[in-house]
């Protein structure tokens, strides 16, 4: 019989000594993570994301710019949130403090897969195997997403690297991401997406929508549909996100675009001056240091965020007084 889990008593893990208000220091709140500190560790945790978000795309019907498959940021890493197993649901949470991949039912019934070094094939199979001894039945696509020339997940003997320090810092630089990225989502009464992580480009993103339609994308993304690429981007948009690096930058960096893209955007005048315009990714980059080492982090990511937008809104001549309000506060209802 599977693992029931105690509704009666606190797991000995989790007994722990009071804590003052604040435990985390400025370096432990915002800390550093140069990308080839921990690139092998970044490699393997994208698939390994991969996986369990495939999970959830398998079993949760389709919403709008494939915001059914997506990962948030909470108390301890990344979470599926619930996912849909006919009369039953399922949460799939990456621990990041404890370092334990959390598979919960409905039902009270749980079961572990150990954060360790590990080959991508060995995590795929005792995953696939817990899955199978609390009773889910799951398929899933085991090539990669977005990966050129991606393995299998059970045939990846490559990818095996994982370093508990960094998977702790990316989660305390995606909280203060989630945390900013859900103030800065406040001031807009337009159509816009959670703060959400997706896993096919391991970014944590929120998008804002003018309300039309845009262009056909033409696809082309690497080992992901047409079909998904062209569905994504169907609404004008201005994106932000952060994600550790990839490509032609080499460090963690905040990001913002727009689809389309309008005249002039480009050479827009954004804050801070530590932002700047990548011409090889078609969009503004904040490095996450610049955002570390300020005097007021919160303030200098809610400029670029903002400015960003105002470019994009601007330029492409949205309806901002229609869209806009003002940055919501705790307990205090938007004035009409």
């Amino acid at each position: 019989m599977p693992t029931k889990s105690p509704h009666t008593s606190t797991p000995a893990h989790a007994v722990r000594p009071p804590l003052p208000a604040h435990t985390l220091s400025r370096d432990n709140i915002w800390p550093a993570l140069p990308l080839d500190d921990w690139k092998d560790t970044y490699a393997t945790l994208h698939l390994w994301t991969q996986i369990v978000g495939k999970i959830r795309f398998a079993q949760t019907p389709w919403q709008n710019h494939s915001w059914h498959v997506t990962l948030y940021v909470s108390t301890c890493g990344l979470t599926t949130g619930p996912i849909p197993f006919g009369d039953r649901t399922l949460a799939i949470e990456f621990d990041f403090l404890e370092h334990v991949l959390w598979l919960r039912a409905s039902t009270g019934h749980f079961r572990q897969v150990m954060l360790m070094p590990q080959t991508t094939a060995r995590f795929y199979a005792e995953l696939m195997e817990r899955l199978s001894e609390l009773g889910f039945a799951v398929s899933i696509d085991e090539r990669p997403n977005e990966i050129p020339d991606g393995i299998k997940f059970s045939e990846d003997k490559i990818h095996a690297a994982y370093d508990a320090r960094a998977a702790t810092k990316l989660f305390r630089i995606l909280t203060q991401a989630n945390r900013l990225f859900t103030t800065f989502r406040s001031g807009f009464l337009g159509k816009a997406s959670p703060v959400h992580f997706f896993w096919g480009s391991f970014d944590l993103a929120v998008t804002r929508f003018s309300g039309r339609t845009a262009p056909r994308h033409p696809g082309g993304v690497p080992a992901l549909p047409d079909a998904v690429a062209c569905e994504a981007y169907s609404h004008e948009e201005c994106s932000a996100g952060f994600w550790p690096g990839s490509g032609p930058v080499t460090e963690p960096a905040f990001y913002s675009y727009a689809y389309p893209a309008p005249e002039g955007f480009a050479a827009a005048k954004v804050k801070p001056d530590a932002a700047y315009w990548s011409k090889e990714l078609g969009e503004f980059i904040l490095p996450y240091d610049a955002v570390r080492k300020a005097d007021d982090p919160d303030a200098m990511l809610l400029d670029f965020l903002q400015s960003t937008y105002d470019a994009a809104a601007d330029l492409g001549k949205w309806d901002r007084k229609t869209l806009e309000c003002a940055i919501g506060r705790p307990g205090v209802v938007r004035k009409i």
